[in-house]
């Protein structure tokens, strides 16, 4: 875990945004941790865990991003995680930010907002006509820095749940019993 660093600090402190190395996945993911908790988040459909830094660093490096502090302490304050979606009959390639997390200590510091002018600026030259992202509905905060970058119309999305393993069991048991074991 980072050391907490004092407000004063905080807000004098500048980043340098670079692309994510080997080195920095144990980092970004302990950050995205404390971030994308199944507390904070327990709707989420997506998973934090360390597949998710893994596969988007071995399949999309390009379009992943830490933000260091430039202090001697070089600590990572933020990391983005996206890819690139192509459709088939569709000559439109899609930028898809998947993962933004900000240090606590360092959030309205325009941490954000600078990933997030890189990561666009990286879809832009990698041919890309329009970003994605998602978020929960309630998760305010997150809506509204997404507003601030540009985004609009949002599109309620619902999906839901069904946890099948009650009838896994039920239709184990009718074979056991239909099969005479």
């Amino acid at each position: 875990m980072q050391p907490a660093l004092s407000e004063q600090k905080r807000k004098k402190a500048s980043v340098t945004l670079r692309q994510m190395q080997i080195d920095d996945i144990a980092t970004v993911f302990h950050l995205g941790e404390r971030l994308f908790t199944a507390r904070s988040a327990p709707n989420l459909f997506r998973t934090w865990d360390e597949y998710e830094v893994i596969n988007f660093f071995q399949n999309d490096s390009e379009y992943c991003l830490v933000a260091e502090t430039d202090d001697d302490t070089e600590l990572i304050v933020g990391f983005v995680l996206g890819t690139t979606v192509t459709k088939s009959h569709s000559a439109w390639k899609y930028g898809y930010l998947v993962w933004l997390g900000v240090d606590p200590d360092f959030h309205e510091s325009g941490v954000a907002s600078k990933l997030f002018h890189r990561f666009r600026d990286l879809m832009l030259d990698d041919g890309a006509r329009m970003l994605l992202v998602d978020s929960e509905a309630d998760n305010e905060p997150a809506l509204q820095f997404f507003r601030k970058m540009g985004f609009n119309h949002p599109q309620e999305h619902i999906y839901l749940t069904l946890n099948i393993d009650p009838h896994r069991q039920k239709k184990n048991g009718r074979r056991k019993s239909d099969n005479g074991y």
